[in-house]
């Protein structure tokens, strides 16, 4: 099978219609596109910048990707929290400094 745009947009329908139908059956997996969606922002900005225009794929890339970090902002947060208390634990025990 060529990749083309033809078979690339046969792709994408098929895609679309499993979503829907898993959906009907009651396996909503709508949570799942809002990762997919800036991940694919961030691999199309890449290609973009790849194959020469740099400006809109530079801008596609940076939205996708805040938009990535605005979904994972609860990692974030519990590896920042982690950080603080490892800090403070290291403070607290003195010695040589690490940091």
């Amino acid at each position: 099978m060529r990749l083309n745009g033809r078979t690339g947009f046969a792709l994408l329908l098929i895609a679309f219609g499993i979503l829907l139908l898993l959906h009907k059956l009651g396996l909503g997996v709508g949570w799942i596109m809002g990762y997919i969606i800036p991940l694919a922002m961030v691999g199309i900005g890449y290609v973009g910048i790849r194959n020469g225009n740099r400006v809109m794929g530079w801008i596609i890339f940076f939205i996708g990707l805040i938009a990535l970090v605005g979904k994972f902002s609860w990692l974030i947060g519990f590896l920042v929290a982690i950080g603080f208390i490892l800090y403070g634990l290291s403070l607290l025990k003195g010695g040589r400094r690490v940091f």
